[in-house]
């Protein structure tokens, strides 16, 4: 089963995100901010994917994903964001890193973390 950490600061969606992750078949630890994210990330070396928002107070998920990349260079990386251009102008993106607008339909999201983790 694949354990996905889940960064997001919106109450409500990182519950909608945290259900259809776990609907769906997957071990998920869902997580306020990017320094709760770095916390659990420190704590469990077993995950498969970082889904993280990009702005997010205390630690963005840029950062997030900078510093988790040099703990854990396998781990694939998803970005959801309202602020795509933010994402594609800093070099977030490598061969594991994917970007994901918002709005986005759950089945959508969940389809593309299905075939990122496939990948």
């Amino acid at each position: 089963m694949p354990h996905i950490l889940l960064a997001e600061d919106d109450d409500s969606m990182r519950e909608f995100l945290e259900m259809a992750l776990k609907k769906a078949g997957h071990d998920v630890t869902a997580t306020a901010d990017g320094l709760e994210a770095l916390a659990a990330l420190d704590k469990d070396d077993s995950y498969d994917l970082l889904l993280t928002d990009i702005v997010m107070p205390g630690m963005d998920g840029i950062e997030l994903s900078q510093t988790a990349a040099k703990k854990r260079p396998d781990l694939k990386v998803m970005f959801i964001t309202g602020f795509t251009g933010i994402a594609k102008s800093h070099s977030v993106a490598n061969d594991k890193a994917h970007i994901v607008s918002k709005p986005f339909h759950l089945n959508d999201l969940v389809e593309q973390v299905e075939t990122l983790l496939a990948a």
